[in-house]
């Protein structure tokens, strides 16, 4: 079996560490990741997934709005400072971030379309998300660029949608920051196979 596949998904990790010391530029990432995301599978090919690309200002930006919003629920700056503030300097120090949307126009069309598939057309565009999400995270390991995925959504919905002009049928459902690797993730442990597998032959 070839498995250059095998060792990209090994290089895919959670990078926490990240920086700014990209050698690609802007130009160069978002057409390329544009059409990874293109070539990810969806469901009916209903290409429900819309991504945002954040970069300079744009990037501070993204997550100066979770810290806003974050200083809200945790009730005091002082809470805030102690508790989180690293954690999201961290990600505000990464290259970008990517905001990546569901369309729920597409979703609710296909309910209607199909009918007797309506309870299944959210679940199979989240698993699209899902696709497009590791593919992208997968392809920038591959360029040796780090990245995590978070989930702040729906705390931040409605400043990111006022600040980055969102359309109302686009639901917020992660954001990745990516960027240079300062520090390489930690050992990854696996559950048992016997758990996890069967097999029938």
């Amino acid at each position: 079996m070839k498995n250059e596949f095998l060792d990209l998904q090994k290089k895919r990790r959670t990078i926490y560490a990240l920086g700014r010391d990209v050698s690609q530029s802007p130009e160069e990432l978002v057409p390329f990741l544009e059409s990874v995301i293109k070539e990810a599978p969806s469901a009916f090919n209903s290409q429900s997934t819309r991504a945002v690309f954040a970069f300079g200002k744009y990037q501070d930006k993204v997550w100066d709005i979770v810290a806003d919003n974050l200083k809200k629920v945790m009730g005091s700056d002082e809470a805030f400072e102690k508790n989180t503030k690293a954690k999201i300097d961290g990600f505000k120090g990464a290259f970008g971030t990517i905001l990546w949307f569901t369309d729920m126009d597409v979703v609710h069309g296909l309910e209607e379309q199909f009918p007797s598939y309506k309870d299944n057309f959210y679940d199979w565009s989240e698993q699209a998300q899902g696709n497009a999400q590791y593919s992208v995270w997968t392809a920038l390991a591959e360029n040796g660029i780090g990245a995590n995925l978070q989930h702040y959504n729906p705390l931040i919905d409605e400043d990111i949608a006022k600040e980055f002009d969102i359309p109302k049928s686009w639901r917020l459902r992660a954001e990745m920051d990516f960027g240079s690797i300062e520090a390489p993730a930690g050992d990854k442990e696996f559950m048992e196979d016997s758990q996890r597998f069967r097999v029938f032959k």
